[in-house]
């Protein structure tokens, strides 16, 4: 298993170019099967995840050609053979689920084991499944699989009591190709949701609401392919914004929407860290100490959960103390054991977690027991003295391009270990 090795290195100094968005592209090359012609996505990641997605994709009868060098793909997917996904392939990934809505509007049946991915929380898929039922869907669901099949999709009327992203994806999916109007409530609003109905409104799709609370979608009878370019990835960048943070740096970020960042933005600023606004750009530096601040994490848009590990990396090195409250997922705090052994103050009661910021961390060998816990376990590791040895890295990859390469033309001293 590779591993990554990273001594100190402050003063991170550059620029960095940002990838497409890892939770923008998974959706929508499942969207591409709700049409018989051609699709072409670009800004495509080189992610573990979207090669597992590839996988899936061509499992089920798709046809895909990868220009990792141009980052795009071009797929078309003239018939499914294969409405039975196998269990070896929807283990690795979260976002296999996402393959009921396109099949069921496409083909009326979907048979697939339930899915697996980071262990942050149960994320049941109950809200997918009532939303489906609502369009008509009869399921079966035991032996940790679901059997959906319908005779015809039709459109309804669907409350989520969660505003879950998966699910509010997956059900406008399904809704583009059902017969009359259907309206989700209590919708997610993240970028990604826009995104995604960006795309399939360039299929043809007639959605209306995406980014509010509430989504309407008259059914179509049939959808194009189409060229479609991804947003940039907002983790990606606040990534790297607390990259420049936690080290001292000054890092142009390039390649960004802005107002996908506001609640970051906001919190470094807070931190005593300058952000300066461009118009496709942002550029961090931290000269001075970082103050401490406390976050809540909400749904978009309110402070990313995806962003809380990261953060917490920082705070533990800030001056100050800081309490951090996870409300999304139950079991977001698996980089806490890792930051204390590298000499973080850090307590955990329940979802809140008291973070004292330190004067110095200290290199160790640990584990990334999940995509954001093992990023944030690389931005520790840029401040700790002595090297920091990080294993199962194959969370990180699923989440971030050319992680070594994109640090290293910054100044950090990191390399993977095969």
């Amino acid at each position: 298993m590779s591993r990554l090795e990273i001594q100190k290195s402050i003063g991170l100094k550059g620029k960095v170019r940002i990838s497409g968005s890892k939770n923008s592209v998974l959706p929508i090359l499942v969207g591409s099967l709700l049409t018989d012609e051609g699709c072409e996505v670009q800004e495509i990641p080189m992610l573990k995840d979207v090669v597992i997605m590839k996988e899936l994709l061509e499992y089920v009868g798709a046809d895909i050609n990868w220009d990792q060098k141009d980052a795009v793909i071009k797929i078309k997917t003239d018939t499914i053979h294969c409405k039975d996904m196998t269990y070896d392939l929807v283990k690795k990934m979260r976002a296999s689920i996402l393959m009921l809505g396109p099949l069921l509007a496409r083909e009326g049946y979907a048979k697939i084991f339930l899915p697996g991915g980071c262990a942050i929380g149960t994320r049941p898929i109950d809200l997918h499944l009532k939303g489906f039922s609502a369009l008509g869907v009869e399921i079966r669901q035991e032996y940790g699989y679901i059997e959906a099949r319908s005779k015809g999709l039709v459109g309804g009327k669907i409350y989520l009591d969660f505003p879950s992203v998966g699910a509010t994806e997956n059900l406008m999916m399904a809704a583009v190709l059902a017969d009359g109007e259907t309206i989700i409530e209590n919708t997610a609003v993240e970028p990604e949701i826009v995104d995604l109905a960006n795309f399939l409104s360039q299929m043809g799709a007639q959605i209306h609401g995406a980014g509010t609370d509430t989504i309407r979608i008259i059914g179509v009878k049939q959808l194009k392919g189409v060229k479609y370019k991804i947003i940039p990835d907002r983790i990606e960048v606040g990534t790297f914004m607390i990259a420049a943070a936690i080290t001292n740096g000054d890092i142009m970020i390039e390649n960004v929407i802005s107002k996908h960042l506001n609640p970051l933005i906001a919190k470094l600023e807070e931190n005593n860290v300058i952000v300066q606004v461009m118009d496709n750009k942002i550029r961090v530096k931290a000269d001075a100490g970082v103050h401490s601040a406390d976050i809540k994490t909400l749904p978009f848009p309110g402070f990313p959960t995806d962003m809380q590990a990261p953060y917490m990396s920082l705070m533990s090195v800030s001056d100050g103390t800081s309490v951090l409250i996870e409300t999304i997922f139950e079991n977001r705090f698996m980089q806490v054991s890792e930051l204390v052994k590298m000499g973080a103050d850090i307590k955990v009661e329940g979802r809140s977690a008291v973070v004292k910021g330190v004067k110095t961390l200290t290199g160790s060998n640990v584990c990334a027991t999940d995509l954001r816990a093992g990023i944030a376990l690389l931005l520790a590791g840029l401040r700790a003295e002595g090297k920091t040895i990080i294993d199962d890295i194959y969370h990180i990859d699923r989440g971030y391009e050319k992680v070594v390469e994109k640090f290293a033309k910054l100044g950090a001293r990191i390399r993977r270990i095969d």
